[in-house]
């Protein structure tokens, strides 16, 4: 019987074969974490070594609010900067032009790689499978033994393949096929399973597309997300990847699975999630007409180039009707963006750019909610209170559908675009 993806991944940790169940000692080729990095070194400092294992496998980020809003953070960001230079780790994305989310740093800087080993201090570090990699997110005790031990038990998954066929209709993306898949398998659909994402429908998206994909089958409980990688992934990596012991590994045609699906992307609607849970799928037409307060473009999920090239595209020529926040991934998008035009397209509908960072998805700077108030939002999670009051509503949704709703200030499909766009083209006619 062949081999999962994540059964050869780990199988080449252990130096042995191993199959579903069993425990594998792995020495991770990178680690990335952000402001949490400021309680991982407590615990560090507690376990009373001097040193971490290799300074060069640690990558820090500060994202989860930049500037920081808050003295705790403030502070936090300053044991974060003194424990960087006194270990020696250079792969630190302070403030600068190099910063972003760390998520999108681990893909866009080349540290995440087909067959590499990502751990990260945050649940989300499963989007550095859009680049083959196995990539799982522990927590800050799990972080810090393995910044001094340089390893970490894991325990080999189950697996889920997923094959993707086909491509999207104007209007439709990415982030409208992951609403729907986790809907379909609900919030446990793949608890401490590898989500294994194959087919032609994977290989005609973008790198960003995959990114968004993988960085949300946390929602569904995975233990990691990968995509099938290929030359798309290889040119992204050239002159770039960190490590050289990066390699194009994948699952064995007769690996054996927990349970495999199939989504043609024809099929695929927009989409959105609906408060106050990610699996609380509807489709577009479902939620049509819901008035907002407030849309959120981009994060970790949606602040790709692409991404907000889509936005700009919805909204160029046009107004917003409500306050409309616009977060870059990182400073290398939004430079690129401002580069393009986009930057400006979307401050002249009204949008407000913020820093690159996850302050408003989270609920801490630069477009907190209110009470009763409502948002639709590219981020992935839509929790009571995550954005700010408890009392307020969030829909997750694709920056097409966003923005599109956001020009209205209600929830619509933003299909209406595309087909006034066709028309105009064709001179009107039916």
């Amino acid at each position: 019987m062949g081999k999962t993806f994540a059964e050869k991944i780990l199988s080449r940790c252990a130096g042995y074969d191993v199959t579903v169940g069993d425990i594998v000692f792995a020495k991770p080729d990178f680690c990335i974490s952000h402001e949490n990095a400021s309680a991982i070194c407590a615990t560090f400092k507690k376990i009373g070594v001097d040193n971490v294992f290799d300074p060069d496998k640690i990558v820090l980020t500060f994202d989860h609010t930049v500037p920081a809003s808050t003295i705790a953070y403030a502070n936090a960001h300053r044991v974060v900067r003194k424990f960087a230079k006194e270990q020696g780790i250079e792969n630190f994305y302070d403030m600068n032009k190099y910063g972003g989310v760390c998520h999108q740093i681990m893909c866009q800087e080349g540290f995440s790689a087909p067959g590499l080993v990502i751990i990260g201090s945050d649940s989300h570090t499963c989007t550095s499978g859009a680049m083959g990699a196995f990539a799982v997110g522990v927590g800050r005790t799990e972080m810090a033994g393995v910044w001094a031990t340089g390893e970490l038990w894991l325990k080999v998954p189950d697996a889920i393949s997923i094959e993707v066929t086909g491509d999207f209709q104007p209007g439709v993306g990415a982030k409208d096929l992951i609403l729907r898949i986790i809907g379909d398998m609900r919030a446990d659909g793949a608890d401490y399973c590898s989500v294994e994402f194959y087919g032609d429908g994977i290989e005609n998206m973008s790198i960003a597309d995959r990114m968004t994909i993988c960085n949300m089958c946390v929602e569904m409980g995975a233990k990691n997300a990968v995509c099938k990688p290929d030359d798309k992934v290889r040119a992204a990596l050239e002159g770039k990847a960190k490590s050289d012991k990066w390699e194009m590994v994948w699952a064995d045609d007769d690996a054996e699975y927990l349970a495999s699906y199939r989504y043609s992307l024809e099929d695929i609607a927009p989409a959105v999630a609906k408060p106050h849970t990610v699996d609380n799928y509807a489709t577009i037409s479902e939620a049509t007409g819901i008035k907002i307060d407030q849309a959120l473009i981009g994060t970790c999920t949606n602040g790709r180039l692409e991404d907000l090239r889509a936005a700009a595209e919805v909204l160029k020529g046009r107004r917003v009707k409500v306050r409309t926040m616009i977060t870059p991934a990182s400073v290398e998008v939004y430079r690129q963006a401002l580069k393009e035009g986009i930057l400006e397209t979307l401050l002249l509908s009204g949008c407000t750019i913020t820093p690159p960072g996850c302050g408003a998805c989270i609920g801490l700077s630069s477009g907190v909610l209110g009470d009763h108030e409502t948002c639709i939002s590219t981020a992935n999670r839509n929790f009571k209170g995550r954005m700010g009051s408890k009392e307020g509503f969030i829909y997750l949704a694709s920056p097409m559908t966003a923005a599109w709703s956001a020009l209205h200030g209600e929830i619509r499909d933003p299909r209406e675009h595309f087909e006034s766009a066709s028309d105009k083209a064709g001179g009107g006619q039916a």
